[in-house]
């Protein structure tokens, strides 16, 4: 017995209203998270004092430059502002050409059989788990710690925030 070409699977699903169902739902759990949200943080969003021109400002990064903020002090302002991050962005563009490339002349000369792939890769996996420490620290210091104070060989002593 043979069915034509243009019959439906006998294990798909009609469109409606098995397609449309779940949308309602989630946009209407959305929106109720939001409100929530707004009314929980009505206070918050209340207009500050006016802004005073002749006020000193100590200018604030957005908490995802904290930890380049915190770092550019740790330095030489070449060197921590200008090349350390030039190096770090090309390094995460050219790692996976690295690990692909370099890798595997390391494995030889471990005398390993492979390069491990990407999930089990001890080298590779300590290398990121070292760099997002170094950006955790920097950041929670910056942020949390302003008033703990380093000795600092290259320019003093170094304080949070």
């Amino acid at each position: 017995m043979s069915t034509p070409e243009d019959a439906p699977e006998p294990r798909t699903h009609p469109y409606f209203p098995d397609q449309i169902w779940p949308y309602p739902i989630l946009v209407t759990a959305v929106l109720t998270v939001l409100a929530v949200l707004a009314i929980a943080g009505h206070g918050s969003l209340q207009p500050g004092p006016a802004a005073d021109p002749r006020a000193a400002v100590i200018p604030r990064p957005e908490w995802y430059f904290l930890a380049l903020f915190q770092f550019a002090k740790l330095g030489p302002a070449l060197i921590t502002t200008i090349l350390v991050p030039t190096l770090l962005v090309l390094g995460l563009v050219f790692w996976p050409l690295l690990d692909s490339s370099v890798g595997p002349m390391l494995a030889r000369r471990f005398g390993w059989r492979s390069w491990p792939v990407p999930k089990r890769n001890v080298i590779t996996g300590t290398i990121w788990i070292a760099g997002l420490s170094v950006v955790a620290v920097l950041t929670l210091w910056a942020a949390f710690a302003p008033q703990l104070c380093l000795a600092w060989p290259f320019n003093g002593p170094v304080c949070g925030g």
